[in-house]
């Protein structure tokens, strides 16, 4: 199956946006349980999903400086019911996944996030790369130091809080060989910027 389409994203949950905010914590320890099909679908949707259609524009879960959008999300499968392990490139307009490299191939993850063995304990990451040139086209030098970063800061908070409200726990992870990750993800023309294992946490 090279092509997945996620279940529709939730749009209320248990927890409230304060109570998220409050009960958020980097998690690095996680439980052997699988996550579920619906719990990737809504992590990746927070990440960067569509929120609206409105004239010809789309909306977007995070916001990007100049409406650029450089940001490229895949999802690295290992313990996901209904997802069979491997490397997915997530399509926010079509809400789906696409198959770019099968295995489970999250020890080389690990390996290359500098040897940090919790990512290959976590039953998924989500990888969040960027086309720089997008941004540096308008912006330039400044867009790509400064906007860029940016907007992946937007996404991952995103993400820590909808693991929060799920009951799931993810890390920050930027330690990593650029080229080693790259490889992992079988990818050309993107720079990582960053890593979020994520799942049950163990404590």
């Amino acid at each position: 199956m090279n092509k997945i389409i996620l279940p529709p994203p939730g749009e209320r949950g248990k927890l409230s946006l304060e109570e998220s905010i409050m009960a958020r914590r980097s998690v690095r320890y996680f439980t052997a349980d699988a996550l579920r099909i619906e719990e990737v679908s809504q992590m990746l949707w927070a990440g960067g999903g569509k929120t609206l259609e409105r004239e010809y524009r789309l909306g977007r879960t995070a916001p990007s400086a100049g409406g650029i959008y450089p940001l490229e999300y895949y999802l690295v499968a290992g313990n996901v019911d209904e997802i069979p392990e491997g490397v997915y490139h997530y399509s926010w307009k079509n809400h789906s996944l696409l198959l770019k490299k099968g295995g489970d191939v999250r020890p080389f993850l690990a390996r290359a996030a500098l040897n940090q063995h919790f990512i290959s304990r976590a039953p998924a990451s989500i990888v969040i790369t960027a086309v720089v040139e997008k941004t540096a086209s308008r912006y330039g030098r400044r867009g790509v130091y400064r906007y860029v970063p940016m907007d992946a800061g937007h996404s991952a908070q995103n993400v820590y809080l909808q693991a929060t409200a799920l009951e799931l726990g993810t890390v920050d992870v930027g330690a990593f060989d650029d080229s080693l990750v790259i490889k992992v993800l079988g990818v050309e023309r993107e720079e990582p910027l960053l890593i979020l294992p994520f799942g049950k946490p163990a404590d």
